[in-house]
């Protein structure tokens, strides 16, 4: 069946329960080869989850702990959402799916790009596992660019973060698109002081109305 990726609307679950297919997403080595530091999936998913944040790939600290964004960047997003930790390690309420499961290691100018076998190959089965009506978080330009293009057929070259980040509307009103609250955050923020007044808000009164409706 055909859907809109960011909801999950319309998707029909495929291969048993969601506990199988998380083994299933754990056990995968699929991108192996390309690993330096070795597969390990890092993500958190329960099927009763009303907030999903997609974000783009574990980082060095996650694939030691195993745990999704423990690292500043994790603290920054848990700030600009006002999730306290407790609420967003729960798998009942925040589901935490990245672009690239695996920590794709270092480059020349930072961790290298999420590894583009990963979306594909899990996105839809897991977003079929989760409920319908939730509230999703497209956090930085892979998962912005992957899902504009998955849901609103757009190619990369059309897909301006700072756009979707002020108007997230064209993906309908149960997702936000938010910066990667990576370091390099700080200077988009400076180049875009809209983001804190008017978004940052916005993106928290949206959570907190999403862990309500549960």
């Amino acid at each position: 069946m055909d859907a809109d990726p960011a909801t999950g609307r319309g998707v029909t679950a495929a291969g048993g329960t969601l506990d199988a297919l998380l083994r299933e997403v754990r056990a995968c080595t699929h991108c192996a080869a390309h690993l330096e530091p070795g597969p390990r999936p890092v993500l958190q998913m329960g099927a009763t989850a009303r907030i999903l944040i997609i974000g783009q790939a574990p980082g060095a600290r996650a694939h030691a702990s195993g745990i999704p964004w423990s690292d500043p960047s994790g603290d920054r997003l848990r700030d600009w959402t006002a999730l306290s930790s407790e609420t967003f390690y729960d798998p009942a309420r925040v589901a935490l799916m990245p672009m690239g499961f695996c920590y794709p290691g270092t480059g020349a100018s930072g961790d290298l790009p999420p590894r583009p076998e990963c979306a594909p190959l899990w996105h839809d089965r897991l977003l079929a596992a989760l409920q319908p009506d939730r509230l999703t978080l497209l956090v930085g330009s892979y998962a912005l660019k992957y899902y504009a293009r998955k849901a609103l057929g757009l190619p990369a070259s059309r897909v301006a973060l700072a756009d979707y980040v002020r108007d997230s509307g064209a993906f309908g009103d149960r997702v936000r698109v938010l910066p990667h609250p990576s370091w390099r955050s700080g200077t988009w923020m400076r180049g875009h002081p809209w983001f804190e007044a008017e978004r940052v808000p916005d993106v928290r009164a949206a959570v907190a109305g999403a862990l309500r409706s549960g």
